[in-house]
């Protein structure tokens, strides 16, 4: 964990503060209730924590519209909370990662209130300001992800204002370079503090057109994909001109100069663009960003098939970089139910984090993945969420991923003393981290055995991924380093399957990864339903 390259093959823990632990009785999570439960993230066998945004702000996006970036929101606490959760955290060997949203501010920044004023302030060019057309019309075609056009008017200037996300995220003019330098003060600021990592949100929408082209429109037919739905008028576009800029190049650079005055500190990138994984190729190439994170596996699809060829298409274009793999977070449905099959499972739900842990590149596991969370189901009336109140029914939503964590058998689960700011599932319930702990076979101790195995298989942590070409639902591929080759199978179904080895010398197996283990008879693989097999190889087919 000392090494510079320590998050090489790392599982990152992701936590969204609001859900994870309320230390001051007010239903709402925060950063001394982090702190409180940083034994128990620790005991999972992970590498590092990713918090999700605790800054200060007005809570339209929770968290993700910054007021203030250098400042703690009384909500999730103070400084001096941060100060102490970095500080136990790195007692217990854990690296901490935090999230920058650096592509856009709250509407309540101070740069924004003084560059909303004229024309002629300091800071009015500080954000993206354009004339209406002539019909008063927005200048152009731009969409905001949660929903209607990207453009808000400001009587003030008498211009509108570009946001990509809610009306009060204004995006900032990263065309301008004392934009650049603040924002990089900003994140030195916390890299001084000691934090170990950026997780950078939405890190591609940093820089717009300057020509504010419109965007071509979308058939219908390509409009699946990069985590929002068909229904989505945003779909309806190629995101050609609003982001993804060849500006955002030179800007990574800088980033990663500062970062470099960090020795061992990483830079985690979300990436949604039109093509994210040639992005993702090109924004962890010639060290820019350490890791790409996409939306590629936290789609519907989990078949055998598309894990394969989302991996593959990866591997052909990512040719110096490092991904970084996840299949549920704050922002998409949980895994468990995204991905179709038996939801109650333990063996499936371990299987499936197992199987993202297993693939080249590092991992983030969202709180209560370990646990086989399903998504929550909850009433309009309950939905907090602006994304999901906008596009209710047919969305509702990313609140049923973010209701609180579930610790014990007590009325709120062990979250609260107080009413949780989102409902807590009686489902949820019955998969708290206690009675877990308590079960040999549940998903947290089949996780917890997985990671340790993990942790002591160099070529399961950094080494090359080979696919071996088997009829679904069964999954094959090696991972080969300096010091190991190991063959893996994973079985996507709740009936055992058959599959004949490769050929090439295979010494022997391990069977400690606590998942259900495959036999091998006569070079035929039997797995059981939702198994998994890990091969020692001496050498690979000719």
């Amino acid at each position: 964990m000392n090494s510079p390259d320590w998050w090489r093959g790392a599982i990152i823990y992701q936590i969204y503060p609001r859900s994870f632990q309320d230390a001051n009785g007010d239903g709402v999570g925060d950063l001394r209730g982090i702190t409180q439960r940083l034994d128990y993230v620790a005991s999972l066998g992970v590498d590092a924590i990713w918090i999700s945004p605790f800054f200060k702000s007005p809570m339209h996006d929770f968290g993700y519209d910054i007021a203030d970036y250098r400042a703690v929101d009384p909500l999730f606490g103070t400084l001096a909370d941060f100060d102490t959760l970095l500080e136990r955290a790195h007692a217990l060997g854990l690296k901490v990662i935090i999230d920058q949203v650096l592509s856009h501010t709250s509407a309540e920044h101070p740069w924004f209130l003084e560059s909303r004023e004229d024309r002629l302030n300091p800071r009015a060019d500080w954000y993206v300001w354009a004339d209406a057309r002539a019909d008063g019309s927005p200048p152009n075609n731009w969409l905001s992800i949660f929903g209607g056009v990207a453009w808000q008017w400001e009587p003030r200037r008498g211009q509108y204002y570009l946001h990509n996300f809610l009306a009060s995220q204004p995006d900032l003019n990263f065309h301008h370079p004392d934009v650049r330098r603040a924002t990089l003060e900003n994140v030195r600021f916390w890299l001084e503090r000691g934090v170990d990592g950026l997780r950078l949100d939405a890190i591609n929408f940093c820089f717009h057109d300057r020509l504010l082209r419109d965007n071509p429109p979308k058939p219908a037919s390509e409009r699946s994909g990069r985590g929002f739905g068909v229904d989505n008028p945003y779909a309806f576009q190629y995101h050609w001109y609003n982001n993804t800029q060849t500006e955002n190049i030179a800007f990574l650079a800088e980033l990663r100069a500062l970062m470099d005055a960090f020795p061992g500190t990483v830079t985690l990138g979300e990436i949604s663009a039109e093509d994210s994984i040639a992005t993702m190729a090109e924004y962890t190439r010639h060290g820019r960003l350490h890791m790409g994170y996409s939306f590629e596996l936290l789609t519907e699809d989990g078949s055998p098939g598309y894990i394969r060829s989302t991996v593959e298409r990866l591997e052909a274009q990512m040719d110096e970089g490092w991904p970084c793999w996840a299949i549920s977070n704050h922002d998409v449905a949980r895994v468990a139910s995204r991905w179709h099959g038996d939801a109650t499972s333990h063996a499936r739900a371990a299987q499936l984090t197992a199987l993202a842990a297993s693939l080249r590149g590092s991992v983030c596991v969202y709180q209560g993945e370990e646990l086989g969370l399903t998504e929550a189901e909850l009433p309009y009336e309950a939905i907090r969420d602006p994304y999901g109140r906008a596009f209710w029914p047919r969305f509702k939503g990313r609140d049923g991923c973010r209701t609180p964590m579930v610790w014990d058998d007590s009325e709120d689960a062990g979250f609260t003393a107080a009413q949780p700011w989102l409902p807590i599932p009686a489902a949820h319930r019955e998969r708290n981290v206690a009675r877990q702990l308590a079960s040999a076979d549940s998903t947290l101790r089949r996780l917890r055995r997985f990671l340790r195995f993990r942790s002591g298989q160099p070529a399961l942590r950094t080494g090359a991924i080979t696919f071996v070409p088997t009829p679904a639902p069964v999954i094959m591929f090696y991972r080969r380093s300096a010091q190991q080759t190991l063959l893996v199978a994973f079985n996507l179904s709740a009936q055992s399957q058959s599959v004949v080895l490769p050929g090439g010398d295979i010494t022997g197996h391990r069977g400690d990864h606590g998942l259900d283990d495959g036999v091998v008879t006569d070079g035929v693989l039997q797995l059981p339903a939702h198994g998994a097999w890990f091969g020692e190889c001496g050498s690979l087919p000719v």
